[in-house]
């Protein structure tokens, strides 16, 4: 019974935050002038559409990447906010190197995916080697590891390094990947996906089995459980946390391929910018498991996607903004509670046993 009522508080509250979420956002529309229950059916109508779920998945690729390099980190508590400089680096020396090189169709798109890996984990883990033997601050050194890369790159996209601009163009992009290093999307009835969902279907797999199936990943949970208790049992923490904060940014290296490999085949100034804190929420928001990483992941892309409709009814896209921070932070509150009434429940347990014993 205790087994059944714990599944039940782990799906009602999500389920209750998002209820709440929305609730916020009938207000927020009626305070606008505009009709809530007519906008939230026209944008759930056009979200549903088979080509508007086609263009949510694709959108939702690159968060659910994103959200599993968080998830990472967050086992070990971990905030790596440097997801952002660490995909957008790689995702540069991936497009520089994928346009230098000329090699069959897989192992260019092998390639191409190594560089980005090897560049992601060895930007991340700078600040892992920082927390260990300096005890920096992670959230510290991955926001200042931002601004840097954000220099490098702007330094070296240029035409006079190793970027170029087309005539009548203000975009300043590397050059071109060539064919053989583009992913194809999978052909559907209502639209192409894209091929890197198959790669972040394999990342959510391998992220899985390392965590419950090898030593590996039983010391990071346990790390993060019971810090104490680990550190006794012969866990060397210093060295998880360096692990973790690579294995964290070679994951995050791949959060911009499927629009390098996918879309563009080249960086530029408009390359997406910004997923780090996505990729966080999402994680939050799925509570590190790779299922819920996806279901969060395409929820957010779902809510972003719909609300495309809200231009036509004369309400403001930041609704959209304000809808997911409520999702964030009643999802916080909600798991809070679950894990405050779960911990009543097993002290009446233990408490119960004891009596039992006695008596």
């Amino acid at each position: 019974m205790g087994r059944v009522r714990s599944v039940v508080l782990t799906v009602v509250a999500p389920g209750a935050a998002l209820g709440l979420a929305f609730a916020v956002a009938w207000l927020i529309l009626g305070l606008t002038g505009a009709d809530p229950a007519a906008t939230l059916s026209d944008a759930l109508r056009y979200g549903i559409q088979p080509s508007t779920l086609i263009a949510v998945v694709n959108k939702a690729v690159p968060y659910y990447l994103a959200g599993i390099a968080a998830a990472i980190g967050f086992h070990l508590r971990l905030f790596n906010i440097g997801i952002d400089g660490q995909y957008r680096l790689a995702a540069f020396a991936a497009a520089v190197v994928g346009a230098a090189v000329a090699l069959p169709a897989p192992l260019h798109v092998a390639l191409i995916v190594l560089v980005a890996m090897v560049v992601g984990w060895a930007w991340a883990a700078i600040a892992g080697l920082l927390y260990v033997h300096r005890g920096v601050n992670v959230v510290i050194s991955t926001i200042m590891l931002n601004a840097i890369a954000t220099g490098i790159i702007a330094y070296l996209l240029s035409p006079l390094r190793l970027a170029q601009q087309a005539a009548g163009s203000n975009n300043v992009t590397t050059a071109t990947i060539p064919d053989s290093g583009w992913v194809p999307g999978i052909p559907t009835a209502a639209g192409d996906l894209n091929g890197l969902v198959a790669l972040a279907t394999l990342v959510g797999l391998g992220y899985w089995i390392v965590l419950h199936r090898t030593t590996v990943g039983f010391e990071v949970r346990g790390m993060g459980l019971a810090s104490r208790a680990a550190t006794v049992a012969g866990i060397r923490a210093p060295r998880l946390a360096l692990l973790t904060m690579a294995a964290s940014g070679a994951i995050a290296g791949l959060v911009g391929l499927p629009q390098l490999l996918g879309t563009s085949h080249r960086f530029g100034l408009d390359f997406p910018a910004g997923l780090a804190f996505t990729g966080l929420s999402v994680a939050i928001l799925g509570r590190n498991h790779p299922i819920g990483v996806a279901v969060a992941a395409f929820v957010w892309a779902f809510i972003e996607r719909s609300a495309q409709v809200l231009d036509l009814a004369g309400v403001s896209k930041e609704v959209v903004t304000i809808l997911q921070a409520v999702i964030v932070l009643s999802i916080v509150v909600a798991y809070e509670l679950v894990r405050r009434i779960r911990a009543r429940q097993e002290r009446r347990y233990v408490a119960n046993s004891v009596e039992g014993v006695r008596a």
